[in-house]
């Protein structure tokens, strides 16, 4: 079982600290939300709260998760980072391959790409892109990625991007894991075709029965028996016992902000520190 630090909600000037301490304490990786702006009002309903409403309030900080990612990396060794989620289809395919493959020649291959298609008509619409074919998108996008990923000449035909032979480097260092987040069917396929998957907050029931249904995707590919990593944030599972459960069902990465659970929802750094080496010692070196 390998533990990731959620970066969200957090003040840019406390990450890079943040960083170097969860490499010291033995985290796996970090990772980092993704959202451009903040609409004072919504023409499309949050879709993981009963009520439609964000989980957060107006002038959260959200830094860009790949110059983040960069300036982290710079700070660490050996500490993983990835996202929770990165929202693809708002951006340009171009753009986002060399930041990220920027993020990934910089940190030496620290990088995993977690996307997602996201759920805000409002930040599409802001970024010049549609909304109404995001997730067909996306799974173009992943296909140029991993072309424009090779360094080679490489050209595309496809529904939504098309281009002459072109190359892109830097070079990733080594191949980018891409895992998916999300909770409906065609998210739960998408992460089958690919490495691995993000849950949303759920229960350690909820949990269980979408990997259930990522097995039998993928299974139904020919991949069944091929590593796939799971990344997940369970609602009931903050025991040593818990996450135990959690390994059982197939979690790999437990997805945690570790000050919570000793702390609350402090904005102190000192205490934010001091909650991950409690973790660190209470959970991560007994696991």
């Amino acid at each position: 079982m390998k533990f990731v630090v959620s970066a969200a909600f957090n003040d840019p000037d406390h990450l890079l600290e943040l960083a170097s301490c969860a490499e010291e304490c033995g985290f796996e990786a970090m990772a980092f939300p993704d959202h451009v702006v903040h609409p004072e009002k919504l023409d499309t309903p949050y879709p993981y709260t009963a009520d439609g409403s964000r989980r957060w309030p107006a002038f959260t900080p959200w830094v860009d998760p790949w110059v983040a990612i960069a300036a982290c990396a710079a700070v660490t060794t050996r500490l993983r980072f990835t996202n929770n989620v990165f929202v693809l289809a708002m951006r340009n395919p171009f753009l986002a391959a060399k930041a990220i493959a920027t993020a990934a020649a910089l940190s030496r291959g620290r990088v995993t790409l977690t996307l997602g298609v996201g759920w805000s008509n409002v930040e599409y619409s802001l970024l010049g892109q549609e909304f109404s074919s995001r997730g067909k998108r996306t799974d173009e996008m992943i296909e140029v990625l991993r072309k424009l990923w090779t360094g080679k000449m490489v050209s595309h035909e496809g529904a939504f991007y098309r281009f002459d032979a072109l190359e892109s480097n830097p070079v990733p260092p080594a191949r980018i894991p891409i895992w998916v987040g999300g909770i409906s069917d065609a998210a739960l396929r998408r992460a089958a075709r690919n490495d691995g998957w993000l849950s949303d907050l759920q229960s350690t029931a909820e949990i269980e029965a979408c990997i259930d249904k990522v097995r039998r995707f993928r299974a139904e590919r020919g991949r069944g028996g091929e590593p796939f990593d799971v990344m997940a944030s369970a609602s009931d599972a903050f025991t040593l016992d818990g996450y135990r459960r959690l390994a059982q069902i197939g979690v790999t990465h437990v997805l945690t902000l570790p000050w919570i659970f000793t702390h609350g929802d402090t904005k102190v750094l000192r205490e934010k520190k001091e909650g991950m080496r409690r973790f660190a010692d209470d959970v991560i070196a007994k696991l």
